[in-house]
C-alpha cells in the first residue's frame, strides 16, 4: 500500500448502546431542566448496570422549589428514555418499570458560579479544548466512513421499530471502513454489523435480513472493494444485550459523537452539560466554522480548533488547518473567521438557542452533519468568503 493510499474506519451505536442509552438520560434530564429555566446550569452524569440507572450531577435553578421538583420528576424522565429506546424486558436488558433508579443531584458550586456568570460576558465553564472538522466526502460534509455507519445503525433501528426485521432488540452497533486515495474516499474495505437479538432467532436468518434491508440499502456493491469483507453479527449470538450485558456511562462515545476518528478530538464529551460548557457549546462553534470554510470552497478538509479558560469571555485562540488543501493563507482564514462569528459563550448559546430543550434528539441521532441543526448551517459561507478575500487584498 503506497504512501498516498490509507483506510479510515469508523464505528456508531444504536439508540439503545448502554453508552448511547446514557448520552440520552443526561440530555432528556438537560431538556427538562432548560424546559423549566432557560438560565438554568446543568452538568449531568448517568450510569447504567444490571437492574440499575443511577443519575448524578451538578445543577443551578431559579429557586430550590424548581430543583426539588426536577430532581423527583427524574425518575419518570428516565423512564421515558428506557421505553423510547426500546428496552422492556430485564431478562435481555431492562426494565423501565421494574430497574432501580437512584438520582443524585447536587447544587452547582458557587466558585464554578461566579467564575462563569457575566451576561453578555459569560466566561466560560471550563478550559480544555474544542475540535471541528468538516470534508467535503459527503453533502454534509462529514467524513464518509462516519457517515455510513451511522447510516447503518439508523436503518437498523427502523426496521426494528417497523417490524421489518423480526426479532430485533435495542443494542447494536456498526463500524465502517473506507479505503482512501490522495485524500478521496474510493471504495468501502470492510463492513461490520451487530445487532442485539430475540433468543429464538435463527443466526443464519438475522444476518441474512440484516444484509438485505440494513447493508444493502446503505452500501450497494457497486461501493464495495472486490475485497471488502461483510461481518454480520461476528461474534454469534447476542441476546444478552443493554445494561445488562454491559455496563453504560455517558460521554464514553465521544468520537463516535464527532468525526468518526477523522481528527484529534479535545477531550470532552458533549451529553447531560448546558451551553455554558464550552466542552459542548465550542464543539458545535468549532464544527460551524469548519463547515463554514469547507462550504465556502475555500478548502476541501478543514480543522479548526479553539482553546478555552474558565471565565474568559472569548476563546484563548483560533486555530485553522486546511491539510494542504487550502486556498488562502490558514491565518487569514482564522482572522476572517473571527470576525464573522461572535465566538463568546453567550454569543453561542445565543446563535444556537442553547438556552432551550434541544439536546435529547443530538444525543440519540448525532451532533454533526443532520439537516435542522443551527451549527450545521450554510447561510455565513459566502458573507465568510468576501471578509476573506478583503482581508487577503489589504494583506497580500
Amino acid at each position: 500500500m503506497g504512501d498516498n493510499m490509507y483506510i479510515l474506519t469508523s464505528e456508531s451505536v444504536t439508540i439503545g448502546h448502554p453508552d448511547k442509552l446514557c448520552d440520552q438520560i443526561s440530555d432528556a434530564i438537560l431538556d427538562a431542566f432548560l424546559a423549566a429555566d432557560p438560565h438554568a446550569r446543568v452538568a449531568c452524569e448517568a450510569f447504567a448496570m444490571k437492574g440499575k440507572i443511577l443519575v448524578a450531577g451538578e445543577f443551578r435553578t431559579c429557586s430550590e422549589a424548581l430543583f426539588r421538583q426536577l430532581h423527583d420528576e427524574a425518575p419518570r424522565i428516565i423512564q421515558g428514555v428506557l421505553r423510547a429506546a426500546g428496552y422492556g424486558d430485564e431478562r435481555l436488558d431492562i426494565d423501565p418499570d421494574a430497574c432501580e433508579i437512584e438520582v443524585r443531584f447536587n447544587h452547582q458550586s458557587p466558585d464554578i458560579a461566579q467564575a462563569v456568570d457575566g451576561g453578555a460576558d459569560t466566561g466560560a465553564g471550563d478550559q480544555g479544548m474544542t475540535i471541528g472538522y468538516a470534508c467535503t466526502d459527503t453533502p454534509e460534509l462529514m467524513p464518509l466512513p462516519l457517515s455510513l455507519a451511522r447510516r447503518l445503525t439508523d436503518l437498523m433501528t427502523l426496521c426494528r421499530r417497523e417490524g421489518r426485521i423480526s426479532g430485533l432488540r435495542p443494542d447494536g452497533k456498526s463500524q465502517v471502513g473506507v479505503r482512501y486515495v490522495d485524500g478521496k474516499p474510493k471504495e468501502v474495505s470492510a463492513i461490520v454489523l451487530s445487532s442485539q437479538h430475540e433468543e429464538a432467532l435463527d443466526l443464519d436468518t438475522l444476518r441474512n435480513d440484516l444484509l438485505r434491508e440494513v447493508i444493502d440499502p446503505v452500501i450497494p456493491a457497486g461501493l464495495r472493494a472486490q475485497d471488502c469483507r461483510v461481518l454480520i453479527n461476528p461474534g454469534g449470538r447476542f441476546v444478552v444485550g443493554g445494561p445488562l450485558g454491559d455496563t453504560g456511562l455517558t460521554g464514553r462515545k465521544i468520537i463516535v459523537d464527532t468525526y468518526g476518528g477523522a481528527c484529534p478530538h479535545g477531550g470532552g464529551a458533549f451529553s447531560g452539560k448546558d451551553g455554558s460548557k464550552v466542552d459542548r457549546s465550542g464543539a458545535y462553534l468549532a464544527r460551524h466554522l469548519a463547515r463554514t470554510v469547507v462550504a465556502a470552497g475555500c478548502a476541501e478538509r478543514c480543522t479548526v480548533r479553539l482553546s478555552w479558560a474558565i471565565g474568559e469571555p472569548h476563546p484563548l485562540d483560533v486555530d485553522v488547518h486546511t491539510h494542504g488543501t487550502g486556498l488562502f493563507p490558514e491565518n487569514q482564514i482564522a482572522e476572517a473567521l473571527a470576525e464573522c462569528f461572535d465566538m463568546s459563550p453567550a454569543g453561542i448559546i445565543r446563535r444556537y438557542g442553547l438556552d432551550r430543550p434541544r439536546f435529547l434528539d443530538t444525543a440519540r441521532n448525532g451532533h454533526f452533519g443532520r439537516q435542522g441543526l443551527p451549527w450545521e448551517s450554510p447561510e455565513d459561507a459566502d458573507r465568510f468568503h468576501e471578509t476573506l478575500k478583503r482581508l487577503c487584498v489589504a494583506n497580500p
